[in-house]
């Protein structure tokens, strides 16, 4: 029996917000796309078969379709004035950036390519496990575990410090 959809978005929200920002690195463009995967999740939720997927995994699911439509449209928008745009990451509303930790690693994301922050933060933010990133990405698990050892590699290379490979 599926839980009502109040108590998915209860217990989700967060979590898809988290994943969007990690992707965008902007806090109103994950605001309002996590606004979006929350209205088409309860537009079809009545077709969303528990036995299928996790709700995490159909809901990111739904989030990343979103997002990759949200940066197809993106690069077709024309920017008038390059000078009046807030560059991404100067911002630091939460005190994001008090933290030297989290600093470094927003600084390490905005060095990658978006479909590595995506791979990342599936894994170590979502805290999804190899299989169902497999499921949301359409590729196998083991494909899953050697991108994310290259892109653990990569990250340690980008930080000048070999002790990320030592957590996993």
């Amino acid at each position: 029996m599926k839980e009502p959809f109040e108590d998915v978005y209860d217990a989700n929200f967060k979590y898809i917000y988290n994943y969007l920002y990690a992707q965008t690195l902007h806090r109103e463009t994950a605001e309002d796309l996590s606004m979006e995967v929350f209205a088409r999740a309860l537009e079809h939720y009545a077709g969303y078969d528990p036995s299928r997927a996790q709700v995490r995994t159909w809901l990111v699911t739904i989030a990343r379709n979103l997002l990759i439509n949200h940066q197809r449209a993106a690069q077709f928008r024309r920017i008038e004035n390059l000078d009046d745009i807030e560059e991404p990451g100067k911002r630091d509303d939460y005190g994001f950036r008090q933290n030297a930790i989290t600093a470094e690693v927003e600084r390490i994301f905005s060095l990658l390519e978006q479909s590595d922050r995506e791979l990342l933060t599936m894994r170590y933010m979502m805290e999804m496990d190899n299989q169902a990133i497999g499921e949301v990405l359409g590729i196998n698990s083991k494909t899953v575990s050697q991108r994310i050892m290259r892109l653990l590699q990569k990250c340690a290379k980008l930080a000048g410090d070999r002790s990320l490979l030592a957590e996993d």
